[in-house]
């Protein structure tokens, strides 16, 4: 019998393990740096319903959500989304970590918050499983940063605009290529812009929301990016999940 987390591959209607998503999404050489972003939205594009992504989400959407997490090296996710959506799953559980470490993985994938303006404070950072990274910005208050310095580790990118290039390049360099971003629509926008985004992992909820919620992207200016489709999957909810690369390679990461 289906249940509401069933997901299917499109193409054959065959029911997936946990571990045949694991290889699906999986990219062939961990060593390279990848930024995969993975968002949901309504089927008329909506990216929130009253005011919250998790207000979209499905048995399917998070099943594959807790999936991309297990297979990242950090995870990267804009602090006012963090604010937003009231973060509060900040660690995997214990079949995660029994499978990452069985795969050479750290047990838990680090939290990158993005701030520019750095309205972060210490006690925030309290409840992460393992050490966070602030990216943040020169322009942001020095002593803000300093105190910060103390519960994470601070990497400066960009004068007064994150530099997400330069935030890619200095996460892998520490030994953290495989980046998952957790949005939101203004950072993703930034990612866009600059060119660092390497996929996106998009589930369409099976519901129409109408209303002024905004998109995945909160960006005043188009930035065209062509993409590939790498693979598709349902539940038995009418969630689809799809799996776009780009379509063309660029220099940024």
């Amino acid at each position: 019998m289906a249940t509401a987390s069933d997901i299917r591959a499109l193409h054959s209607g065959t029911v997936l393990t946990d571990e045949q998503l694991l290889a699906t999404y999986a990219v062939a050489d961990r060593s390279v740096p990848w930024l995969r972003a993975n968002f949901v939205s309504s089927v008329d594009g909506a990216a929130t319903h009253e005011g919250t992504s998790g207000g979209l989400g499905t048995n399917a959407d998070g099943r594959v959500f807790e999936l991309l997490r297990r297979l990242a090296d950090v995870i990267v996710v804009g602090a006012g989304t963090v604010r937003q959506e009231g973060y509060r799953n900040l660690a995997l559980d214990d079949e995660a970590v029994a499978w990452r470490t069985a795969n050479g993985l750290s047990a838990q994938p680090p939290f990158a918050l993005v701030s520019a303006s750095l309205r972060i404070e210490p006690d925030d950072l309290a409840h992460y499983a393992t050490r966070p990274f602030v990216i943040t910005t020169e322009s942001s208050p020095a002593d803000v940063r300093s105190r910060l310095a103390d519960v994470a580790e601070v990497i400066v990118a960009g004068e007064t605009q994150v530099d997400t290039v330069h935030m890619k390049r200095a996460l892998a360099e520490l030994g953290y290529p495989q980046q998952h971003s957790e949005g939101g629509p203004t950072l993703f926008a930034t990612m866009l812009g600059q060119g660092v985004v390497d996929e996106l992992c998009l589930t369409v909820s099976p519901r129409l929301e109408g209303g002024s919620a905004r998109r995945i992207v909160d960006a005043a200016e188009a930035t065209p990016q062509p993409m590939n489709l790498a693979h598709a999957f349902s539940a038995s909810d009418g969630t689809l999940l799809l799996c776009y690369v780009r379509a063309e390679p660029h220099e940024s990461s």
